[in-house]
């Protein structure tokens, strides 16, 4: 087996050309130095070092084999270096998977300051649904994952975020219609509907509720992206089902209105998940710290 002891022995003997100051760098005695120096010549069967009347000089075989050492322990001066920088998070990557719409509205601040005070540090900010995040964590191409709860899975440890609301809202083409009145999910259903397209958690979640009370979804416009959800009930092509927390402009402005049900539609909360049993780089693990 490699003793990487006796190589650094060796190293800062062949450096400093004395056993004396090989043992000050390393802190150990100088018979100690002579007797790892005699260790690492015997399981050669080679002779290292030769004295004389400075200190020790290289033999020819020293001399290879000093030029090998030398580049490892510069390498590993540079790996030391790059621990050192991935901890004090000057260098490094941190990768989050997540939605559009959590990135923008509920992550973003948090981004922000993140990349103020670690500038060194690069973001990479991957988008899927809840099922592909997933995926992602496990493969390791993500640090952790912003996604909707619930999340059940024994590979996962989950951390809640903060407690979201959706809501239908519409625009001022329904204004006169609809606003300040109470409308049954039936009463609801004869209007176009515009949904998220791709299969979200919180499409699922406002799916199943509209079973629970016998009814079909069935939306007239589905749509790619929170963004368009937003302007299209802005430009009056239907009564889209987003997030409160993200249309409060919006609704502050009056360009959009939320439509009152006779059913208390449930929250939702959002979870910072990550892999149980397995550690967080340190830029990950500094980042969590800050979500709130």
């Amino acid at each position: 087996m490699i003793n990487y002891e006796l190589y650094k022995v060796f190293y800062w003997a062949a450096k400093t050309g004395s056993l004396t100051q090989a043992a000050k760098a390393l802190y150990l005695t100088q018979p100690s130095v002579s007797h790892a120096i005699k260790q690492l010549e015997d399981s050669f069967g080679i002779t290292l070092f030769y004295r004389n009347s400075k200190g020790v000089s290289l033999t020819q075989e020293g001399t290879i084999l000093y030029s090998y050492i030398e580049q490892s322990h510069i390498l590993i001066s540079l790996a030391e270096k790059k621990m050192a920088e991935l901890k004090n998070l000057d260098s490094g990557e941190l990768k989050i998977g997540g939605s559009d719409s959590l990135f923008k509205h509920y992550l973003l601040p948090f981004l922000e300051e993140f990349h103020q005070q670690h500038p060194d540090v690069g973001l990479s900010l991957i988008h899927g649904t809840t099922p592909e995040i997933i995926t992602f964590l496990k493969e390791g191409r993500v640090d952790l994952g912003v996604v909707r709860m619930p999340i059940i899975d024994s590979q996962l440890e989950v951390r809640e975020g903060i407690q979201l609301q959706d809501c239908f809202v519409a625009g001022a083409r329904y204004a006169a219609e609809l606003k300040d009145k109470v409308l049954s999910l039936k009463l609801l259903l004869q209007y176009p509907i515009i949904l998220f397209s791709r299969n979200s958690r919180a499409r699922m979640a406002i799916t199943e509720l509209f079973q629970d009370y016998g009814y079909e979804l069935k939306p007239e416009i589905e749509v790619g992206s929170v963004d368009l959800l937003i302007e299209f009930a802005r430009k009056g092509l239907g009564i889209s089902y987003v997030t409160r927390e993200f249309v409060s402009q919006e609704l502050e402005d009056g360009s959009l209105f939320e439509i009152q049900l006779d059913v208390q539609l449930p929250p939702s909360q959002v979870g910072i998940m990550i892999m149980r049993n397995t550690p967080l780089s340190s830029a990950a693990s500094k980042f969590i710290e800050r979500i709130r």
